[in-house]
């Protein structure tokens, strides 16, 4: 567990989801939001089929192999392994973290929680980190239950592997959600959906950057 802690790297964590990024390809946007400096990338397609999903998700592990950024699929266990993606992170219905783990072992697991337990058992499960939101107002996912920034300090207190915040995060909001102490900053349309997603991850890399060399962490 500690090497797959310490491995996960700290950041701009992006997810990619299709119905955000407005036609544009999504290997694009990985590549322009990786020169901006997002540290993870995840591919969360909710929509199509995984046979189609199939050449996308290859393109991505090009794309972040040379990059040397861990790719991580939502979801499928099965379209992980297909394309050797470096991780898969799953929701409280999905399968759980501990099988994932069987069938993954040295993989990047995340699992998202929205309270100090849920963590806690994700953690005890094998989990590699905990994603905690939604933190903000959101289009992106609509049937995520809301958190606030009290349950984020409060995950990052009870756990120790690396936490992410996820939902509605911006630049207007994201220094207190570093404040709070998440380790990663998990950005769908602040990224995905911007005019220009190099400027837009760059952006949020600095000020993460920022914060972390601020609190001592780099």
């Amino acid at each position: 567990m500690k090497d797959r802690i310490a491995s996960l790297p700290r950041g701009l964590y992006l997810i990619i989801d299709p119905e955000v990024a407005g036609g544009r390809p999504d290997e694009e946007i990985a590549r322009q939001a990786i020169e901006g400096g997002a540290r993870l990338v995840q591919l969360r397609d909710k929509q199509q089929e995984k046979g189609l999903q199939l050449p996308v998700a290859r393109r991505l592990k090009e794309i972040c192999a040379q990059a040397a950024v861990p790719l991580i699929i939502n979801d499928h266990v099965d379209l992980a392994l297909a394309v050797e993606a470096d991780g898969v992170h799953v929701g409280q219905k999905d399968l759980p973290v501990s099988i994932v783990r069987r069938l993954m072992p040295s993989a990047i697991i995340g699992c998202s929680a929205n309270n100090v337990e849920e963590a806690l058992h994700a953690q005890a499960d094998g989990a590699s980190y905990v994603s905690v939101g939604r933190l903000f107002p959101t289009g992106s996912k609509a049937d995520t239950r809301p958190a606030t920034l009290d349950t984020l300090r409060a995950v990052k207190q009870a756990v120790h592997i690396p936490v992410a915040a996820i939902g509605g995060i911006s630049e207007e909001n994201i220094d207190a959600v570093l404040e709070a102490g998440a380790d990663l900053v998990a950005v769908i349309g602040a990224v995905v959906a911007a005019p220009n997603v190099r400027e837009a991850a760059r952006r949020l890399a600095e000020r993460i950057s920022e914060h972390r060399q601020r609190s001592g962490q780099d």
